[in-house]
């Protein structure tokens, strides 16, 4: 592409940059404090959201960013972890487990550099306190913004350990129609899906083995199922201006259906003998399918629906749809649910409080850093700031409508998809899809057991393993990681793609460096030279950054490590094409251009590779300003102290910036 071709993209491209706001708060799911982390939990997610907010706090300014995280310490998996652990000579208080499992997560995610700025947990330290507190405040707006219903619904009930059953006591199939998990609990699968208790198809005590009773008893509920049509208008919204990912948008969509039950045609004779008995429903047939679909009005219909069919023994599943969200249970091991209405000694739910401790862990780091106590709403609650929220596939349902139908009620009449002012603002929503494992679907709680994020560092370093998990497509696609050591059909010459990936670190980028630090070295006595970059040289990489920083903010993080492996690899190719160390004013224009080249892919590469690039600006004796990504395509030399008479440090032969694992060293 020639110069005024590429000038004509450039100011296209700069008409269309994103838009920054002026504070960002950026959210990791929060791991169970009931286990370790796998390679799931920090490479599919915490790597991501860690990338996204350095790339942000070298855009806005450290002082306007905040990353935070925490584990998620209450509810049932935690208890039932808990009580296994008892069984088998744990000592310790289930604050103690939780604790040790808070340590080992804040052990594992400094060794993949994931820069949080607050990771505590909803049951530890000043986390705790703030947590209470924010979870009573929410309480108390939904409740008198008349937003919650208290319901009598079934809980399943052991009769031979004579207890009810926490959620994770009772594993059965999940009703959903279509729905592919391993295991359905009391009343949500591991997919996520929410439904009643008396829908669980085949359900069992993980106590005594036995099918549990059930019994009714009495909690707070969210009306959740009141707000669809302004999450309607919400997914709309999404659809046109933000970049949130198709499937996240046809995933939620799903869930704004009216309510449905499909039916298998087998039982079509026995239904049409009862169907005059059913609330109002239209009926849909596809001739391809083996199950036929009757589709109510309201909730409330459809549950009258399933009860006659249960009684008429027609069998069913029930299709997704808006339902009350229960925000109350009665486990001991929770946060405590104000009481009212006479209704006391109740716990929230673990996932609706989950779903707002990163309000709690905001205010928590503000309040420990001196900030005043309503600081929190210049970052959540103010529509200059924005919320961005990394998680997973598996928790769209609760991050998404139920979280954000929350906020909406939060405000006061008429609430408006645009939050006003001093509002829970809406969040972007950046959702990765599964990551598999050797071509399948890896899990903590299934049949294929994940590694562990711990175990992979005895293989690779977390650069490189950085830089292969932000590689994958997992905004728009199931991508399987298949490291060659867990692969027991690997050959030796079989290609490894984590070592692949990294080695845009440790083979590209890392003999770029070497050669210019070498030849400056050599024929210029370690000086750099100063001079002017060649206009093709700064119009490529002005390019270069704008379709990284585009990539960035569409949350197409693959797309910033394909513009990287290409600008990276067009490095080598220049140096090669131009350098002459037999013309002396040609082989210092090729360093001076080359070097206009590396400082760009260092500033890039900061969100990657954070150590050994802060260690490489520190060696070519840049100020820390350099990364300063409103300031990345100026040229190095407006970040050194003498621009004319700059001596970076001194490298020793076979010196290597980016560092391969040792055990890949001893293969070669």
């Amino acid at each position: 592409m020639d110069n005024s071709k590429m000038k004509e993209v450039i100011e296209r491209m700069k008409a269309n940059r994103p838009k920054y706001p002026k504070r960002a708060i950026i959210t990791a799911g929060m791991p169970y404090g009931n286990k370790a982390l796998h390679y799931g939990h920090v490479c599919g997610m915490f790597v991501y959201a860690d990338f996204f907010a350095r790339f942000l706090r070298d855009k806005l300014g450290k002082e306007n960013v905040i990353f935070v995280s925490g584990t998620d310490c209450y509810g049932s998996p935690s208890l039932e972890t808990y009580r296994k652990m008892k069984e088998n000579g744990y000592t310790g208080t289930i604050e103690d487990m939780v604790l040790d499992f808070n340590r080992k997560h804040v052990e594992t995610l400094k060794k993949y550099e994931i820069g949080l700025d607050w990771f505590q947990g909803s049951a530890i330290g000043e986390s705790a306190v703030m947590h209470k507190k924010v979870s009573d405040e929410i309480f108390e707006k939904l409740y008198n913004n008349k937003t919650l219903s208290r319901m009598s619904t079934y809980q399943f009930y052991d009769t031979k350990e004579k207890c009810f059953l926490n959620g994770r006591q009772v594993i059965g199939k999940c009703p959903i129609e279509g729905c592919k998990s391993e295991k359905g609990y009391a009343d949500e699968c591991d997919l996520g899906h929410q439904y009643l208790p008396e829908e669980l198809i085949d359900p069992v005590s993980t106590l005594s083995g036995n099918k549990p009773e059930l019994k009714k008893i009495e909690n707070w509920y969210f009306n959740l199922q009141n707000y669809t049509e302004l999450l309607k208008q919400w997914i709309e919204y999404l659809e046109k201006n933000t970049p949130t990912r198709e499937f996240v948008i046809k995933e939620i969509k799903e869930f704004l259906k009216k309510p449905e039950i499909y039916i298998k045609k087998d039982y079509m004779e026995k239904f049409n003998e009862i169907s005059k008995l059913l609330p109002k429903f239209e009926q849909v047939e596809d001739k391809s399918k083996a199950s036929f679909v009757i589709i109510f009005d309201s909730l409330s219909d459809r549950e009258k629906a399933c009860e006659i069919l249960s009684n008429n023994s027609v069998r069913y599943r029930t299709g997704k749809t808006l339902v009350p969200f229960r925000l109350s249970g009665n486990i001991s091991w929770g946060v405590p649910v104000p009481e009212k209405e006479g209704l006391k000694d109740l716990t929230f739910y673990c996932w609706p409080e989950s779903l707002w401790a990163p309000i709690s862990f905001s205010r928590a780091y503000l309040k420990h850093n001196g900030k005043p106590d309503d600081e929190w709403r210049n970052w959540w609650c103010t529509s200059d700031a924005k919320v961005y929220q990394v998680l997973g596939e598996d928790n769209i349902y609760f991050y998404g409508p139920a979280q954000h139908a929350m906020w909406f009620a939060t405000q006061n009449d008429s609430p408006n998809i645009l939050s006003p002012e001093g509002n829970l603002q809406m969040s972007q929503l950046i959702v990765n899809k599964h990551s598999l494992f050797m071509g399948n679907k890896a899990s903590s709680s299934g049949q294929i057991k994940p590694p562990m994020a711990d175990e992979l560092l005895e293989h690779y370093t977390h650069e490189q393993l950085r830089a292969h998990f932000l590689a994958l497509n997992v905004g728009s696609t199931s991508s399987s990681f298949n490291p060659k050591v867990y692969d027991p059909d690997a050959k030796p010459e079989d290609v490894d793609p984590v070592v692949k990936d990294g080695n845009l670190l440790t083979n590209v980028y890392n003999r770029s460096l070497r050669t210019i630090f070498y030849t400056w070295q050599k024929d210029l006595d370690g000086k750099i030279p100063y001079g002017e970059i060649d206009e093709d040289v700064l119009l490529e990489c002005e390019l270069s950054t704008l379709k990284f920083e585009k990539a960035m903010m569409d949350n197409k993080f693959h797309m910033c490590m394909y513009e990287l492996d290409s600008f990276l690899r067009n490095i080598n190719k220049y140096w090669t094409r131009n350098f002459d160390n037999q013309d002396r004013e040609k082989e210092k224009n090729t360093i001076i251009n080359t070097l206009h080249y590396i400082k760009i892919a260092m500033v890039m590469l900061h969100s990657v590779a954070p150590a050994s690039i802060n260690n490489l600006a520190k060696m070519l004796g840049c100020s820390e300003s350099v990364f300063n990504w409103n300031r990345i395509n100026e040229p190095i030399y407006n970040f050194f102290e003498d621009k004319e008479n700059h001596k970076p440090t001194f490298i020793e032969p076979k010196f290597d910036f980016f560092k391969k694992h040792p055990s890949q060293l001893e293969n070669i």
